[in-house]
């Protein structure tokens, strides 16, 4: 796939989840210069998504079924995702 991390990863999540709300934030100039950091610019994420998807699942099955989705971005291409995932209404 060709483009951004960041445009791969809410190709991904768009096909997964369907979601409601996603809002990717590179949070990569927070970490430069520290553990992970390979200067791409693109190296440390937050993931907040909320997808009807979600439902009547829990915190840890919800973000299994994120990372899931990425493949093998998450602690491959890059070091670090935190994920936010709901359901519509919570």
């Amino acid at each position: 796939m060709t483009g951004t991390i960041t445009q791969e990863m809410r190709q991904l999540l768009d096909t997964a989840f369907a979601p409601t709300r996603l809002d990717i934030i590179n949070d990569s100039a927070s970490h430069s210069g520290h553990s992970g950091d390979d200067g791409s610019g693109e190296s440390h994420f937050t993931i907040e998504i909320e997808s009807a998807r979600f439902a009547g699942a829990s915190r840890l099955q919800r973000q299994r079924m994120v990372n899931a989705a990425l493949g093998d971005i998450p602690g491959n291409r890059v070091h670090a995702v935190a994920i936010k995932a709901r359901a519509p209404g919570e």
